[in-house]
């Protein structure tokens, strides 16, 4: 019989508060000083396992040992998720949801994405070089709804732009803020959902009309697997979950410009060696906070690494800590996109976006639009724009989910590269 060792304890009544003040790096830390990849701790009134590595990410998408039903917080549910979305199913009901996801992001459909949001980019660009100085997290957030929306065959008029990219943008702004923040959080999701909700009803009822190879009348018309149409409300939900992910890659556009900003030396060799792009995009994702944690609770009893896991637990995996794991990555908190040239993909590892493989665990569908919307924006800040990054307050916080600077990136007199001028 396999010896059960007793799980090392976070001790004390409740450490909600301390991770709130810790934010990506409370897991990491308490891994650190307990020396271990498992403890126990207590969130909210309710006992959890906090798990970090390679190992405990494999571990993690054991879709025979892990379930998400009842696992996810309401306040996600309010805010980024929504009542009855993909993320909060299991099993043959989540494969077959997400095959609607995956449907929508086949490598034919990333590129349409791609070719609506250059589109989308060198309208804004005229823009932008008529004003002195822009918030450039605002302006993408406004570009990527727009072209989000046209891309899944519902354009957006141009007065409506900046109220649903603030709707989308409060989604996942507000997820884990407290007070008044998050209920605003709330409030705009609430009007998002309402707005969609009608669309669907009219869309079902001919009042509205769309492409029926578009990406929208999938999703409005999308059957279950008893064969049964999902009621408009939970059709809304998954439609804002298409687009609201898009709007959230402006966080990590955010942190190409930081980057380039904190690293200039980088932009030479992004310069001289085309393929190098990869590994700067890659290393921004490793480097830079976007998702800290992810939960899930477990669907039976089991022992791993000798540590018994009772059913029902809460389980809290570790992404922030895993991309800055000193058993993983060399120097972790060091920005050095060479470590990538010779990096091998095991899917559990590097694990921003989630883990696993995409097609049969909860990873983000939409990892490699992210990747490929990255890559876009960086060619267009290294070699089609010209801009200054005026001082700022460009620091940012490891207790503020999402890691978004104060300044909110201002760029001063952006300008097309002479060369790019058509």
């Amino acid at each position: 019989m396999e010896n059960i060792n007793q799980i090392p304890k976070d001790e004390g009544i409740d450490h909600s508060l301390t991770l709130l003040k810790e934010g990506y790096e409370y897991i990491l830390n308490r891994r650190k000083n307990l020396q271990t990849d498992i403890f126990e701790t207590r969130i909210l009134g309710r006992k959890a396992i906090c798990l970090g590595g390679k190992e405990a990410a494999r571990l993690f998408y054991d879709e025979t040992k892990f379930q998400r039903q009842d696992a996810v917080p309401n306040r996600l549910i309010e805010t980024l998720f929504g009542k009855n979305s993909v993320q909060t199913l299991d099993g043959e009901a989540h494969q077959h949801r997400k095959k609607m996801f995956l449907n929508a992001l086949t490598e034919e459909k990333v590129a349409n994405f791609l070719d609506i949001a250059k589109i989308e980019w060198e309208k804004a660009l005229d823009k932008w070089s008529k004003k002195e100085e822009i918030i450039f997290y605002e302006e993408v957030k406004t570009l990527l709804c727009k072209a989000a929306f046209k891309w899944i065959g519902y354009p957006i008029y141009e007065e409506n732009a900046d109220v649903f990219m603030n709707e989308l943008g409060a989604m996942f702004e507000s997820s884990a803020a407290i007070g008044i923040e998050h209920w605003m959080g709330r409030i705009k999701r609430n009007q998002m959902e309402k707005k969609m909700e009608q669309l669907v009803e009219r869309i079902r009822s001919n009042k509205v009309q769309v492409h029926p190879d578009s990406i929208l009348h999938q999703f409005v018309f999308y059957k279950d697997l008893e064969g049964r149409q999902l009621d408009a409300e939970t059709a809304a939900v998954e439609i804002i979950n298409i687009v609201q992910p898009v709007v959230a890659i402006s966080i990590y556009i955010n942190f190409l410009v930081m980057a380039l900003a904190h690293f200039p030396h980088e932009r030479v060799k992004l310069k001289q060696h085309p393929d190098y792009a990869h590994f700067f995009i890659q290393e921004v994702r490793r480097f830079y906070p976007f998702l800290p944690f992810v939960a899930a609770r477990a669907k039976s009893s089991f022992t791993w690494n000798g540590y018994a896991i009772q059913e029902g637990t809460l389980v809290l995996l570790d992404i922030y800590g895993t991309n800055h794991d000193p058993n993983l990555w060399n120097n972790p908190d060091e920005f050095q996109p060479e470590r990538f040239a010779k990096w091998k993909d095991d899917r559990f590892s590097l694990i921003p976006q989630g883990g696993g493989n995409v097609k049969t665990t909860h990873r983000c569908p939409g990892e490699q639009l992210t990747i490929e919307m990255m890559n876009l924006a960086l060619a267009y800040l290294l070699n089609k724009m010209d801009y200054e990054v005026p001082e700022q307050d460009l620091y940012i916080t490891k207790d503020d989910i999402p890691s978004i600077p104060k300044s909110k990136v201002i760029l001063r007199n952006v300008k097309r590269q002479k060369e790019s001028i058509h």
